[in-house]
């Protein structure tokens, strides 16, 4: 038989083996981890960063034609993630008025429930992943860069 090395516990009063140092987030690192979420919903709806943007900025502009102009998007993007959304939940998220005189959109009472909850979810995760994310940054590589490994993945296809 042969005798394997056993790690024994630590002696009261000894210091433990020396562990690799950990990574510290650099000072030019702007701020730590963050979570997004996107639900899927069992209809095959989905809410996520998106759709809130568009909510907000539809809640701001008064209409979907000029979230689209704020947001840079277009006006077919915003109206199908609009219709989307009202047709997703049996409640309306976003009550257009088409035609009238003064057109617009604006976030109904459920709308801004949704919102309100999709936040809440979001701190939620947020706080609960902090320990594992915290962890997690510090094993990071800071000279990574992501833009440096797209161009060499292009030129490595070129």
């Amino acid at each position: 038989m042969s005798k394997q090395k056993v790690q024994s516990l630590p002696t009261p009063g000894r210091k433990p083996p020396a562990m690799a140092p950990t990574k510290r987030l650099p000072e030019s690192a702007s701020s730590p981890a963050s979570v997004s979420i996107e639900i899927h919903w069992p209809n095959g709806g989905t809410f996520g960063p998106e759709e809130l943007v568009l909510i907000d900025t539809i809640r701001k502009e008064q209409s979907i034609i000029g979230a689209s102009r704020a947001l840079g998007l277009s006006y077919r993007k915003c109206w199908l993630i609009a219709d989307m959304l009202n047709r997703c939940f049996e409640s309306p998220v976003i009550a257009t008025f088409p035609g009238r005189r003064t057109a617009g959109a604006e976030i109904t009472p459920f709308g801004e429930r949704l919102v309100a909850l999709y936040r809440s979810i979001g701190r939620h995760a947020a706080a609960s992943s902090k320990k594992s994310l915290d962890e997690l940054t510090s094993s990071l590589d800071w000279e990574f860069d992501p833009k440096a490994r797209a161009a060499a993945a292009a030129r490595d296809l070129a």
